[in-house]
């Protein structure tokens, strides 16, 4: 199957608007380049990309498709939820948990934790977003 396109934000929501409802085969979906910020990288040269599919007209919340490379990262966290598509890695959070993420994988994150993701596998998620 060929890599699908989706829309500008913008194109999107007026789709989204005029037909009520938009559907991508998540696996196939093009994603663009962001910037990893170097001081969070551990180890590897990991690569991260996504597409936003939709956000709050305040910028507070965020839907989209996320994807990183085999590497190890830090974060802190947003209030977020998310669907692992593909891909398996290890995430860590300070003073807490440590889960496998494999595809099919539901995941749950609070607002503010601080985690150490280990991708082992490319791994591609959808999320919904809460800053």
């Amino acid at each position: 199957m060929p890599e699908i396109l989706v829309p500008e934000a913008a194109d999107l929501a007026r789709m989204v608007d005029a037909a009520g409802v938009f559907a991508v085969p998540a696996g196939d979906v093009r994603l663009s380049p962001d910037e990893l910020d170097p001081a969070q990288i551990l180890a590897g040269s990991p690569q991260v990309s996504s597409v936003e599919l939709w956000s709050s007209p305040d910028g507070s919340q965020s839907r989209g498709i996320w994807e990183i490379t085999p590497g190890t990262v830090t974060d802190v966290e947003n209030d977020e939820i998310f669907v692992v598509l593909s891909g398996r890695a290890t995430l860590e959070v300070d003073g807490g948990a440590s889960i496998d993420l494999v595809p099919g994988s539901v995941c749950l994150l609070s607002a503010g934790a601080r985690t150490t993701w280990i991708i082992h596998e490319t791994l591609r998620k959808v999320y919904h977003s809460t800053s």
